[in-house]
């Protein structure tokens, strides 16, 4: 059944795009992570415009993020302090963000710079989420457990950084400072390339900030909420790149999604879904490489660029 998409200005298969959905809110409840990495080239693979699929891409990423938001916090794995002070970060750098998205839609660069920053990030994230789950399963094979980086507290120069909170739910005593600037980063990321952000959240997290893995996945998803609703609301008023149409439609699927991805995810080990993650990532940065080398179809093609605004 097709139905008309009135920002994108094209016709898409309904069960298709709630498919879509259904799938980036099933990966969102089980990793902790928005989707959007995978939603946005998606949607682009569909033919949906880059610009459109960023823009629609972060709302359905609040509906998804929020169900297994929900799902986490009934748990007891979200540490509402540490997710607030990634919040913090995260609204000012998804801000910077989206006045970026539209300086880079000015001079008609936004489709090339989209392609090639998820080539870059996904490759790098994904290729150092891979490595360091193998070295995980080699250390519980050999007895030493979970290899998520267990620190009680920040070491070298973070020590000397000022603002320390104690963060008891993650078993932390470090600076703001260090949260809100990842918090930030990711905020820019999720404006910019239509994402959650889980995808380079939720090892920066682990690796950098020390957090357990089961404590990760649920204050992830508690940020992503507040940072991509923030994120689609700009884009809506300043970049009018949201499809209402579409946007409602991966909802729907992704709502339902999350609260399966959650269920799955409670029974898995840690360094078996940071491996998981990995690959998955991997594979997208794989499959935008291809599409960036090979020539098109059809080099040459009438219409309106959807990569400029006037």
């Amino acid at each position: 059944m097709q139905v008309y998409l009135p920002i994108a200005e094209m016709s898409v298969d309904v069960f298709v795009i709630l498919g879509v959905g259904g799938g980036i809110g099933f990966l969102s409840g089980l990793f902790g992570a928005g989707g959007g990495f995978l939603l946005t080239p998606l949607l682009i693979f569909l033919g949906v415009p880059p610009a459109v699929a960023v823009g629609t891409g972060t709302n359905q990423i609040v509906a998804s993020s929020v169900s297994g938001a929900l799902a986490q916090w009934r748990r007891g794995n979200v540490d509402a302090r540490m997710g607030l002070v990634l919040i913090l970060g995260g609204l000012v750098g998804s801000g910077f963000g989206v006045l970026l998205f539209r300086w880079l839609r000015r001079l008609g660069h936004i489709d090339l710079v989209i392609s090639a920053s998820y080539i870059v990030l996904l490759g790098s994230v994904g290729g150092l989420m891979v490595v360091e789950s193998l070295r995980a399963l080699r250390r519980a094979r050999a007895g030493g457990g979970d290899a998520a980086p267990k620190r009680p507290h920040p070491r070298g120069w973070t020590d000397r950084l000022p603002l320390k909170i104690r963060f008891r739910r993650s078993g932390l005593y470090l600076s703001a400072l260090l949260p809100a600037g990842v918090g930030a980063a990711v905020g820019l990321i999720s404006a910019v390339l239509g994402v959650g952000g889980g995808f380079v959240l939720v090892p920066a997290m682990i690796y950098l900030l020390g957090m357990p893995t089961a404590v990760v996945i649920g204050t992830s998803l508690f940020q992503i909420v507040f940072v991509t609703a923030s994120a689609t609301f700009l884009h809506a008023a300043i970049n009018h790149t949201v499809d209402v149409v579409l946007a409602l439609l991966l909802l729907l699927g992704g709502v339902i999604g999350a609260q399966i991805g959650v269920r799955v995810g409670a029974g898995m080990k840690g360094e078996h879904l940071r491996g998981l993650l990995g690959l998955l990532v991997l594979a997208v940065a794989v499959k935008l490489l291809v599409d960036l080398l090979l020539p098109p179809a059809e080099p040459f093609s009438l219409g309106l660029v959807t990569g400029a605004v006037p």
